[in-house]
């Protein structure tokens, strides 16, 4: 296969996951290009996504690295069969590439739960909120890059409203239902639209009260994405700069654990609803 101009993150990941399983066997690159009959070369470039690999060589890589989780092995042939790009390759040169990232392994995610303090989650965001958040970069964004922020916001939504929807679960506090971004206006209606949104089956929204007992506080958002199999499971890190994923067996338990001990100590459902409610009153 040539060589790509660029790999994304979801290809990378594949990447990365077979050396995982080279490295967990013991084999060498040069014994493991000898097995499968290529190059060390070869599976160096694999490894490091620089050239593509087709699913009957990922089962041929576990097998020779004695892999027996065979739902792992084909969670990992399903990533190399994916040929088509996907839409957020349109804002490639346009927006940071963690946010096309972001993206993209939302789209794939067989589920999410993420958190978040400060700012309601990008997915459950209006328009006009998303727009009043992005005003508030530093520096500054211009005017059309402050539009494709927005527009590519909302397009990321639309895995909440398809056939199959992932299962998705946000937690957050409410000091960020209190902020107005926007104006009070602007407020109202995305408290209004998260309600709506808490109502449909595969969304739950879970509200952190200020008088509710302490928390493992998170700096940062959390999103994390649960992949077929729990070893691709995936944590983003909004940060100020970027985007930080996190893929490491010992990390990936630190956030589940994380965020189980955030949503125990949030409302329920319905009171996260009336609690909504109660502070859309009050604007």
């Amino acid at each position: 296969m040539p060589v790509r101009d660029r790999s994304t993150a979801r290809q990378l990941r594949l990447g990365s996951e077979l050396r995982k399983l080279r490295e967990a066997a013991g084999v060498s690159s040069t014994d493991a290009g000898r097995l499968l009959g290529t190059s060390q070369a070869q599976i160096s470039n694999i490894e490091a996504a620089r050239v593509g690999v087709s699913s009957e060589r990922v089962r041929a890589l576990a097998k020779n690295y004695h892999c027996t989780d065979h739902a792992l092995v084909e969670a990992l042939a399903a990533m190399a069969a994916e040929r088509h790009k996907g839409w957020w390759e349109e804002y490639r040169g346009v927006l940071p590439t963690s946010l096309l990232d972001l993206a993209e392994a939302e789209y794939h995610a067989a589920s999410l739960r993420v958190t978040q303090c400060l700012t309601v989650p990008g997915l459950l965001q209006t328009a006009e909120h998303a727009r009043a958040v992005f005003r508030e970069f530093v520096p500054e964004l211009k005017p059309h890059e402050l539009e494709y922020r927005v527009l590519h916001r909302i397009r990321r939504q639309e895995i909440l409203f398809r056939g199959e929807p992932p299962a998705y679960t946000a937690i957050i506090h409410e000091a960020a239902l209190r902020m107005q971004f926007g104006g009070a206006a602007t407020a109202r209606a995305q408290l209004a639209h998260l309600s709506a949104m808490s109502e449909r089956d595969h969304i739950t929204i879970v509200v952190i009260p200020f008088e509710g007992t302490s928390f493992p506080i998170s700096g940062n958002g959390v999103d994390y994405l649960y992949g077929p199999v729990p070893p691709l499971d995936t944590v983003l890190l909004d940060n100020g700069h970027g985007g930080d994923s996190i893929d490491s067996a010992v990390q990936l338990e630190r956030y589940r654990l994380m965020l189980d001990r955030m949503e125990g100590t949030a409302l329920g459902a319905e009171q996260s609803r009336d609690l909504m409610h109660r502070i859309s009153q009050a604007i």
